[in-house]
């Protein structure tokens, strides 16, 4: 297997939700943020992340529900 930041970033994301809190549906929340968060720190770290592009994407589907609504 190889070992990418991405990878990497999401073991370790989802090691600190284990470590920070144990048990119940709170947990398995902080596991996914911290997992999520991770994930995107290693694309970052990879260079497989273009937040401009995502955050084109995001307004992008921003206004095709403003227009879906008027």
């Amino acid at each position: 297997m190889v070992t990418t930041n991405t990878v990497l970033g999401l073991a370790v994301g989802v090691a600190l939700g284990f470590a920070g809190a144990f048990g119940g549906l709170g947990a398995f929340l902080l596991v996914l943020v911290l997992g999520v968060a991770g994930v995107l720190a290693g694309r970052w770290a990879d260079g497989r992340l273009d937040l401009t592009e995502l955050a084109e994407q995001l307004r992008g589907a921003a206004s095709d529900r403003e227009r879906t609504r008027r």
